[in-house]
């Protein structure tokens, strides 16, 4: 019997310990004020508006590229409240609409809306960087699954925004994305 319980001990300090490491130590630990300082600042309405190119990869729970895809989003604001719409085409020739709403507040927060999320999404914008938290839903031929998404953006002096989003399901990291987005150039 006091295999088991040392067994079952190690499983409870180790499931503690990851649980601390996401909290303080992981990618989720990151808070909008880590950025409030840095410059150059990122406003939606300015760096996600108009036509915007992107490309990037989706990791998969091992770590490896399971997906890569190019992007083209045109996003309009009407004072706080913006519309963007996206078309991912994945190297698998799978082609995925999506399209967002979006609410800032003259704090900084966002709130953001889509089909294929759970609720709302909320967020802040602060310093160089925008964190959205929100669930998405998976579509049907991609499981259906609803994961946790904490959704980084963080603006590089040139103008172009490095995506980062991590996604969960029930605590575990199931897939990660890495993305950069610009402004297409208007020919």
């Amino acid at each position: 019997m006091e295999t088991i319980g040392y067994v079952l001990l190690g499983v409870a300090l180790m499931l503690v310990l990851n649980h601390l490491k996401s909290k303080y130590l992981d990618f989720a630990a990151q808070s909008p004020l880590d950025y409030a300082k840095n410059d150059p600042q990122f406003d939606l309405r300015e760096h996600l508006n108009g036509p915007i190119e992107c490309e990037g990869v989706i990791y998969g729970p091992t770590g490896r590229v399971t997906s890569r895809f190019v992007g083209n989003f045109e996003a309009e604001w009407d004072g706080n409240k913006g519309y963007m719409r996206e078309e991912f085409r994945y190297d698998s020739g799978t082609v995925q609409n999506r399209e967002w709403h979006l609410t800032l507040g003259n704090d900084g927060g966002i709130k953001a809306e889509a089909p294929d999320l759970i609720g709302t999404g909320s967020g802040t914008q602060m310093g160089s960087a925008v964190q959205l938290k929100y669930r998405i839903k998976l579509p049907d031929e991609a499981g259906g699954h609803v994961l946790d998404t904490i959704d980084w953006m963080y603006l590089a002096p040139n103008g172009t925004i490095v995506n980062r989003s991590q996604f969960r399901k029930f605590g575990f990291k199931v897939a990660e994305l890495v993305a950069t987005m610009r402004k297409k150039e208007v020919a």
